[in-house]
């Protein structure tokens, strides 16, 4: 890359301080907040999760920032919302009318329903690329965020002459599988035994021989490419009898599990020669949990704990990211926390900004005491960050950093089960204003005055794919995990059928009985 465009481009980043520290200091900073929630990932794994397009939606909660009087907010997509949809939002903003909001946001479509990163569409029309421009230049400092960060979103930035609010793209290679691995080495936390900077099959199969001779009764491993997300992009490999004989480990990769039916080991192959990626010894145990803690590194370098997770997991192969529940198990929250902490400190001084997420592995020993084992670490907005945003957007309370838990102003502990994959055939042909009908008539709608409710997001993809997310917030766990069964019964009996599959529910529910 030319030295003049880095420089540029690390000009432009210095902007960002002073707007991140103003916004902080002033409740009344004049300013604009530009959205583009791309999903600027490989799209070949992308085409595998069902709704995809409407992932968009999922930053609408940045909406919070029209709480500010003086804020603006430009928020792109590339298909139209419904208008229903973005008064939903407007009107759970406290103590800011409606239409006050609302003129001071604007929303912008590409018109492009293409399976492409919305950036690269963004960059590709001049004229929309002029029209942000001018919109841009209205009110005082802009900046950029978007879900996640890569060439396309540093180049959209350039284009626009404003910072990005995210990782530098050439810093990516910190968060792929390999470099997670390094990194959890680095703050010297545990992770599970295997090897990483991988390309080609032969160097597959000699490190799964190897990690057969250092775990001489491993029974299953997992390959995974680099930049693979959600589960998608791991292979589950089962040890043949002999596992350092190379000959019959090439014969068993053959046989690799997938989290969705659509893989093949061939194009798995392909891929991974593309991307590169490692392999790792699958932790198996009577107990086990799949917590996660998403973290954030502000402009000045300050790490900081955003909130921690318990991940539910399904597909396939019990990789695949179905919802979560908030916070993380009391008995381990502490000590993921604290690790997360030291591999914020590492990416920190890499000059990593921006929110981030990592995955962890717990393991029950037999004295009882918890095992971590951190898996990955992903660099951008993930699956649990808009169940948080709603939180955020809701209650406007805040988490303490030495307990892990999220209180309203109030001084309420506010707690939260979510998912972004509920689903059911039954669903689809529900618009938005039937959706709304539906919560208002049974009272299931966030309630300021309690601040408790459910708050729907990925609207958009109900009709088509009879698929939704939500946000079931309660004053407890059990009032939060109660509001989520109850909101899925209500649909059932709305869309009158009766128990069917949804996908998520039963290991959502399985999850929340066994941590009670």
């Amino acid at each position: 890359m030319p030295a003049e465009i880095n420089d540029a481009f690390g000009q432009l980043q210095k902007k960002l301080l002073p707007i991140w520290t103003s916004i902080r200091e002033d409740d009344n900073f004049e300013h604009t907040s530009v959205i583009i929630p791309s999903l600027s990932v490989d799209q070949e794994e992308l085409s595998k999760v069902q709704g995809a397009s409407f992932y968009e939606e999922r930053l609408m909660f940045a909406l919070i920032r029209l709480r500010n009087p003086n804020a603006r907010l430009i928020y792109v997509t590339s298909q139209p919302v419904h208008p229903d949809v973005i008064d939903y939002y407007l009107q759970l903003l406290i103590g800011v009318p409606a239409a006050h909001a609302k003129r001071r946001l604007k929303m912008l479509c590409v018109l492009d329903a293409s399976t492409r990163p919305l950036t690269e569409k963004v960059l590709e029309r001049p004229r929309v690329l002029e029209r942000l421009r001018g919109w841009i230049n209205e009110h005082g400092p802009a900046y950029l965020t978007c879900y996640n960060t890569t060439m396309l979103e540093r180049n959209l930035a350039l284009e626009l002459e404003i910072p990005l609010n995210g990782v530098d793209p050439v810093l990516l290679p910190l968060g792929t599988k390999s470099g997670s691995r390094q990194a959890f080495a680095s703050a010297k936390v545990p992770c599970p035994a295997g090897f990483e900077d991988l390309h080609t099959e032969q160097e597959i199969v000699t490190a799964l021989c190897e990690l057969g001779k250092l775990r001489p009764d491993i029974h299953r491993a997992v390959v995974k490419i680099n930049e693979g997300f959600s589960g998608e992009g791991n292979g589950v490999f089962t040890y043949p009898d002999s596992k350092t004989d190379p000959q019959a480990i090439r014969q068993s990769l053959q046989q690799l599990e997938w989290p969705s039916d659509s893989e093949t080991t061939a194009s798995f192959l392909r891929k991974f020669d593309q991307m590169g990626g490692i392999v790792e010894e699958m932790i198996e145990a009577e107990e086990v949990r799949s917590p996660s803690v998403q973290m954030r590194i502000f402009p000045d370098g300050k790490a900081v704990l955003v909130s921690s997770h318990e991940q539910v997991l399904g597909g396939n192969t019990g990789q695949v990211y179905l919802g979560c529940q908030f916070p993380a198990r009391e008995e381990y929250r502490l000590m993921i926390q604290e690790q997360a902490a030291r591999i914020g400190e590492v990416l920190s001084k890499k000059g990593v900004l921006g929110r981030f997420g990592i995955d962890f592995l717990l393991t029950r020993k037999e004295d009882g005491t918890w095992q971590s084992h951190a898996l990955e670490i992903n660099l951008r907005m993930g699956g649990t960050t808009p169940p948080y945003h709603a939180l955020e957007f809701l209650t406007s309370g805040e988490l303490s950093p030495q307990t892990g838990i999220y209180h309203a102003p109030t001084g309420q502990e506010k707690f939260y089960s979510a998912t972004d994959n509920l689903k059911s055939p039954a669903y689809r042909g529900l618009l938005p204003e039937d959706l709304f009908d539906i919560s208002i008539r049974n009272k299931i709608h966030y309630q300021p005055d309690s601040g408790t409710g459910v708050l729907f997001y990925m609207i958009g993809a109900l009709s088509q794919y009879g698929k939704i997310g939500m946000t079931c917030i309660g004053n407890s766990p059990e009032q939060a995990n109660e509001l989520f069964r109850r909101t899925v019964a209500i649909l059932d009996r709305e869309t009158e059928v009766g128990s069917h599959d949804h996908g998520v529910l039963e290991p959502l529910f399985d999850n929340r009985i066994n941590m009670e």
